[in-house]
């Protein structure tokens, strides 16, 4: 089976999504698959030829693309040089975190084209995307999290002191300030006072339109699952993190290396149960299929709050989601293996659907 590995991007998120793709890439060689690299440059160029990961590596991003959007008049319909054809694939494994990859973007296109893909759906990647949907999804569930409010860049651009107001009226600090559509903890801020708060929601609003002002839970422990499926979905172990920065950001997850990974976490067998319990709680909540890994804050009485979850986690030496299901018995080989059957499962059902009304 050809395996096609998408990977690079146009976020922020470009070079993790680089540093995963290569462990993604190894672990599938290793189970039997043949790969097949396809890069996306910062710009949204798609690189087919050559070795698209030394070319996005080293920087190379000026050739024609499959769909080049620095040209709008190819920007909907394909520009496709000979040396840059789409390879034959059988299936996509699309290793893309942050917006135009993470987001149902690259989801919706492959669904379009008819190709089994790796992970979740349209819906399930644009609600896990954005943290504020996720969040009100999570809700209805009946799954707690902390107290939040939503910003719109506009509004708050507008009415700055007013929002300013309500959210140290309504708050206590120390308050996290996110943007609503991104990960590795790009543009995340910890704040504690009135013009802190105001330049975290600033440089939030630089990454997105829509920002998440969340309460903080001091001395908070950050339990994360991994959770793998589709319709009948299993929980990891827990693992837990103990960051070396004042909270897990950019930094402290991919560069400084003195952050932590406790696996498995130090719970009471009770407090493992009810992490499993709720994570896989919330993939369904977000009809998830394939991966997600689930973030929790524990409390210092004990009570869980579900931080956010993640559709496509990365897969670094770095990462949680991979190590976890390491812990739990299942190697990356056999973890990818198992993803890639997940795929071609998801694809199957959903090739089920009718489409027209004449019954045959």
């Amino acid at each position: 089976m050809k395996v096609g590995v998408l990977f690079g991007g146009k976020s922020g998120e470009h070079e993790v999504s680089l540093a995963s793709a290569r462990t993604v890439i190894a672990a599938l060689e290793q189970a039997g698959y043949q790969t097949v690299p396809i890069g996306i440059s910062p710009e949204g160029r798609w690189l087919t030829s050559g070795n698209p990961m030394a070319r996005l590596t080293s920087g190379e991003s000026h050739a024609n693309g499959v769909y080049d959007e620095s040209n709008p008049s190819h920007a909907l319909t394909p520009f496709v040089p000979m040396e840059e054809r789409l390879p034959t694939v059988d299936l996509i494994f699309p290793v893309l975190h942050g917006p135009f990859g993470e987001d149902g973007t690259v989801q919706g296109l492959l669904e379009m084209a008819g190709l089994p893909y790796v992970g979740d759906g349209v819906l399930a990647s644009a609600a896990g995307m954005d943290k504020i949907t996720s969040k009100m999804l999570f809700g209805a569930a009946g799954i707690p999290q902390v107290a939040y409010r939503p910003l719109n860049r506009h509004q708050w651009q507008k009415h700055r002191e007013e929002h300013l107001d309500e959210i140290e009226t309504a708050f206590v600090y120390p308050l996290f300030v996110k943007p609503a559509n991104l990960g590795s903890s790009v543009g995340i801020s910890k704040v504690r006072n009135r013009r802190q708060l105001a330049e975290a929601v600033d440089l939030a609003c630089a990454y997105d339109r829509r920002v998440l002002v969340e309460m903080g839970v001091e001395k908070a422990r950050e339990i994360e699952v991994s959770v793998l499926g589709n319709n009948e979905p299993i929980a990891s172990i827990p693992g837990e993190i103990v960051p070396g920065n004042e909270f897990y950001d950019y930094d402290a997850k991919y560069s400084d290396g003195r952050s932590q990974l406790l696996i498995p976490a130090l719970l009471q067998p009770a407090q493992v149960d009810a992490v499993r319990d709720l994570a896989v709680r919330a993939f369904r909540a977000l009809d998830c299929a394939g991966l997600a890994r689930v973030d929790f804050l524990l409390a210092g009485d004990g009570t869980l709050y579900l931080s956010e979850l993640n559709t496509m986690p990365g897969f670094t030496r770095h990462s949680m989601y991979p190590k976890l299901w390491e812990a739990s018995g299942v190697p990356l080989p056999e973890l990818v293996r198992r993803l890639v059957e997940l795929a071609l499962e998801r694809h199957a059902d959903r090739r089920r659907n009718r489409i027209s009304r004449t019954l045959i």
